[in-house]
């Protein structure tokens, strides 16, 4: 089941709680000695960096897909986003410079942190807070500074998962799968939240690897016998043919879907039901053009349902991570208290030039 760590960070106590909370992800993803030990470095300076200028915050924690889609099983990393609604940073390049340090922090610096993590991002606007984003997986699994290249689909992607309430499980779970030129993402909710509702969204991401050559609507068959026998979920299955350059939507329940296409969003639409419990005789598939200012968004029913991303989601391009955490922050309300755990992932062209 997804296990996720939720640490609020107001205080000088919390940062060892999220060094602690990274240290145990980092042996669930079984990285060895030395990235565990820089698991730990990023994990207590993006907390410490919360406190001393984001105003307090959070810390997420998961063990997630690298964003690149590669054949078969992926290596697992560690990811840790730190978010604030604090005052931001005014120029996020020079914070990420070499030397530029956090007084009275480790003196790592997110330079420091940049160059440890496969995958670095960093997403801050002045007056609405900064999102810091790192990835460090196994050392023969690199996905990013390591050396590897970017992938020949020309797409990557990336999620958050908040559990509610804190839990220590998230009902909702994501996976990113390939099967030749075919990339898969899907998002999936159970029904409820707690550890019966991971229970069901576990079981369709561990389906999808079986079938990951299947188009969506074919896929949301397979994940309906799978499911049987749990509470059920919402399931939202996309798919990105490198090869004809279009993207197949197909889904059955509330996970809602937005591609951005030129300026506009546009709606992407599921069938009601439930997958494991009650599934439509025939389920709508939609397929558009996909190109390279193309953007997908999926959330589950954490994010009100009529939200639409801003016209600034994703640009500059980002890893989809860091679009992905900025949405969860800047969706949210505190006039409107979340009552089911919330996931968003996002599909997003490579750009062509990566840091």
């Amino acid at each position: 089941m997804p296990r996720v760590w939720d640490v609020p960070v107001q205080d000088p106590t919390r940062v060892r709680d999220v060094r602690v909370a990274a240290e145990e992800a980092a042996a669930l993803a079984g990285l060895d000695e030395r990235r565990t030990a820089a698991v730990s470095l990023v994990a207590t300076e993006l907390a410490t960096n919360l406190l001393k200028y984001g105003q307090a915050g959070g810390v997420l924690i998961d063990v997630v897909d690298p964003p690149l889609p590669r054949e078969g099983r992926p290596g697992r990393a560690v990811q840790i986003t730190a978010l604030d609604h604090g005052p931001g940073i005014a120029d996020p390049a020079v914070a990420q410079r070499d030397g530029y340090s956090s007084s009275g922090s480790l003196g790592a610096g997110l330079g420091t942190c940049r160059r440890l993590s496969d995958d670095f991002g960093l997403h801050s606007v002045p007056g609405r807070g900064t999102v810091a984003m790192a990835r460090i997986g196994p050392e023969t699994g690199r996905t990013g500074h390591g050396g590897e290249r970017p992938g020949d689909l020309g797409v990557h992607a990336g999620a958050v998962n908040v559990p509610f309430a804190g839990a220590d499980f998230s009902g909702d779970a994501w996976a990113w799968v390939r099967s030749g030129d075919r990339a898969t993402l899907m998002l999936a909710d159970g029904l409820g939240h707690g550890s019966e509702a991971a229970r069901a969204s576990t079981a369709a991401v561990e389906e999808l690897r079986h079938w990951a050559r299947l188009p969506p609507a074919e896929a949301l068959h397979k994940l309906h016998a799978a499911l049987a026998g749990t509470r059920g979920a919402a399931v939202a299955v996309a798919q990105l043919d490198s090869w004809t350059g279009r993207l197949r939507f197909a889904g059955i329940g509330n996970v809602s879907a937005r591609l951005r296409e030129g300026d506009r969003w546009r709606s992407l639409l599921s069938r009601p039901g439930i997958v494991g419990v009650h599934q439509p005789h025939t389920v709508r598939e939609d397929e558009v053009a996909w190109t390279a200012g193309s953007l997908l968004i999926l959330h589950t029913d954490g994010l009100p349902g009529r939200w639409t991303p801003p016209p600034d989601t994703g640009q500059p391009p980002a890893d989809p991570a860091v679009t992905a955490a900025v949405t969860v922050r800047d969706a949210g309300s505190s006039a409107r208290p979340v009552r089911d755990d919330t996931a968003v992932a996002v599909l997003a062209p490579v750009p062509s030039e990566r840091p």
